[in-house]
C-alpha cells in the first residue's frame, strides 16, 4: 500500500497539480483549511504518514496563522505524523516556527517536483529512533523533575485515576506509561487513545464497543478500550477534547466501573485504571461550559503536572545528550557537539514546543552536520524568532557579535525588515483584521499601514483601499500563491 499524505492548500491549481504527482507516490487526501484537515484525518481508516500543508489558510490567507495552528492540530491527532510546510510565504522566520511547532521542513512555492519529492522521502524516513534499552525513563536532575518522578513513585501503585497536565510535547504520554510500568498492573495491557483524533460520532463505540447491526457499518460485534484494556491501564490523552455527551458516560465508568457497548442492554464492568492527560487549563474549561465538574473531579484523584521544558535549566543539555547520542547511534554517524557559546544559547533558548522540538532540532542537527562542532550562530537558525536570543534573555549586543563574527552573510535591511513584518502581522492578527485599529497598535496612519504591508510583500495589501474596508482582500478571493 502507499503511504497516505494529506495535502492541505487552498488554491485549486496547486492542490489539483500537486495531488496529479504524488499520486504515483502516495495515497492522497486533500483539504482547503484547518477544519476540513482535522476532519479528513478523522475519517481516515488509519492516520497519515506525512502531511504536506500550506501555512497560508483561510480565514487569514495572508498571515501563517492557520498553518502554524495546523502544525498543532496535526501532531496533536497524530504524534508521528511527519509535516512539511509549502509555502509562499517563506520568509526564514516562518520557517523557524514551523519547525519549532513540530514541522519536518519547508519548501518555497514554487518548487520543482522532484525536490518535493526528495524532501517528503527524507522527511518520511528521519523517524526518531526508539529509546535505548535501558535508558532513564524520565531525564533529569532539576527540581520540577524530581518532583515529577517523585510523584510518579507515589501514584503509580495506586488504581485511583490520574489526570496529567502540561503543555503540548512535554512528555504526558511518557509519564503515563510509566505510572503503568511501575505499577502492580505492569503485565496487563497499556491503551492508549487520543480522544482529539476520533471524530465525535466514533468516541462512544470506541471507547464502549458495539453489537453487531448497531448503526450502518456494524458488520459484527466489536470490544471497545475499555473491554480490550482488561486490568491493565487505558490512557485517554486530550481528554478535553471529549464531547459532553460521552463525558457523562465517561462519569458512570469513572463511579462504578460500569458500562454499555452501542447497541447492548447488557451492562459490562470495566477495571482497567484510568489516566486521563490535557494540555488545556480544565477548570477554564468548566467555566464555558465545555467539561463536567464532576468528571473533573473523579480524573484528579491525582494530578500530575508536567514541567515544560523552559523551567528545566541543565536538564535542556541533559536531554540533548541523551537524543545525540541515541540519533548518532541509530544512524551509525559520529555525534555533534556544541561549542561553549552554542551550549549557552542552547540553555537560554525556552523551546515553546517543549521536548518534541528539541528532538527535532537534534535530528536536523544529527544529519546535517554529523561529527561536527557546531557555534552559536549555526544552532540559533534552528530556533523560533520569537524566541530569539534578546526575548530569552542573553544580551542582544552579544547575539549580533556572534552572527556577524560568523563570516554568513548578512544583510541589516533584511534582518530589520523580517521584524517590522513580524510585528505587522501581529498587528493585523490582535485586531482581527480591522486595519485601522491594527495601525492605531502600530502607532502609525492607515495609509502608511498598507504601504509598509506592501513593502513587506503580505499579499492582498491594498493602498487603494477605502476607509471602511476593515480587512485586508486577497485578489480573488484567493491567496495569490504562485503554482509550484
Amino acid at each position: 500500500m502507499k503511504p497516505r499524505l494529506l495535502l492541505v492548500d487552498d488554491d485549486p491549481l496547486i492542490s489539483d497539480s500537486l495531488a496529479y504527482v504524488l499520486a504515483t507516490d502516495y495515497d492522497v487526501a486533500c483539504a482547503t483549511d484547518r477544519d476540513g484537515a482535522v476532519a479528513r484525518v478523522r475519517a481516515m481508516p488509519s492516520p497519515p504518514t506525512l502531511a504536506l500543508i500550506d501555512l497560508g489558510l483561510p480565514p487569514v490567507e495572508h498571515l501563517p496563522t492557520e498553518g502554524f495552528r495546523l502544525i498543532g492540530d496535526l501532531l496533536a491527532h497524530v504524534p508521528d505524523i511527519r509535516i512539511v510546510v509549502l509555502t509562499g510565504q517563506n520568509e526564514e522566520s516562518n520557517a523557524r516556527r514551523a519547525r519549532a511547532l513540530g514541522a519536518a521542513d519547508l519548501v518555497p512555492k514554487p518548487c520543482d517536483p522532484g525536490e518535493l519529492l526528495a524532501v517528503l522521502r527524507r522527511a518520511a524516513t528521519a523517524l526518531p529512533a526508539p529509546a535505548a534499552p535501558g535508558s532513564p525513563a524520565l531525564i533529569g536532575e532539576s527540581p520540577p523533575m524530581r518532583k515529577l518522578r517523585s510523584q510518579v513513585d507515589l501514584y503509580a501503585s495506586s488504581s485511583f485515576p490520574a489526570l496529567i497536565e502540561g503543555e503540548s510535547g512535554s512528555g504526558k504520554e511518557r509519564v503515563a506509561l510509566l505510572l503503568h510500568e511501575l505499577s502492580p498492573r505492569a503485565r496487563e495491557p497499556f491503551l492508549a487513545l487520543n480522544c482529539a483524533a476520533i471524530s465525535p460520532s466514533l468516541v462512544e463505540p470506541t471507547l464502549f464497543g458495539y453489537a453487531k447491526g448497531s448503526f450502518t457499518g456494524a458488520l459484527q460485534s466489536k470490544a471497545g478500550y475499555f473491554e480490550d484494556a482488561g486490568e491493565g491501564t487505558l490512557f485517554l490523552d486530550e481528554i478535553g477534547e471529549l464531547p459532553v455527551d460521552i463525558q457523562a458516560k465517561l462519569l458512570r465508568v469513572l463511579e462504578n466501573g460500569e458500562y454499555q457497548r452501542v447497541g447492548e442492554t447488557q451492562t459490562r464492568t470495566s477495571r482497567a485504571r484510568i489516566v486521563a492527560a490535557t494540555n488545556r487549563d480544565l477548570r477554564q474549561e468548566i467555566r464555558q461550559g465545555r467539561f463536567r465538574t464532576d468528571l473533573y473531579h473523579r480524573l484528579s484523584v491525582f494530578t500530575i503536572a508536567v514541567p515544560p521544558l523552559r523551567d528545566l535549566a541543565e536538564d535542556k543539555l541533559r536531554l540533548l545528550d541523551h537524543f545525540r547520542l541515541q540519533f548518532a547511534t541509530a544512524a551509525g554517524t559520529r555525534p555533534f557537539a556544541l561549542d561553549d557559546e552554542a551550549r549557552a544559547l542552547w540553555l537560554a533558548y525556552p523551546f515553546p514546543g517543549n521536548v518534541r522540538e528539541l528532538r527535532n532540532i537534534v535530528i536536523r542537527l544529527g544529519t546535517k552536520l554529523a561529527g561536527y562542532t557546531i557555534g552559536a550562530a549555526e544552532l540559533a537558525g534552528e530556533f523560533a524568532p520569537s524566541d530569539a536570543p534578546a526575548a530569552a534573555g542573553i544580551d542582544p549586543a552579544a547575539a549580533a557579535r556572534a552572527e556577524l563574527a560568523s563570516g554568513r552573510p548578512f544583510s541589516l535591511d533584511a534582518a530589520l525588515g523580517a521584524v517590522e513584518a513580524t510585528y505587522l502581522d501581529a498587528a493585523i492578527e490582535v485586531s482581527g483584521g480591522n486595519m485601522s485599529r491594527a495601525a492605531k497598535l502600530l502607532g502609525i496612519s492607515r495609509s502608511t499601514l498598507y504601504s509598509r504591508l506592501e513593502a513587506a510583500g503580505r499579499a492582498g495589501a491594498r493602498l487603494g483601499a477605502t476607509d471602511s474596508a476593515d480587512a485586508i482582500p486577497a485578489p480573488g478571493g484567493r491567496s495569490g500563491h504562485p503554482p509550484p
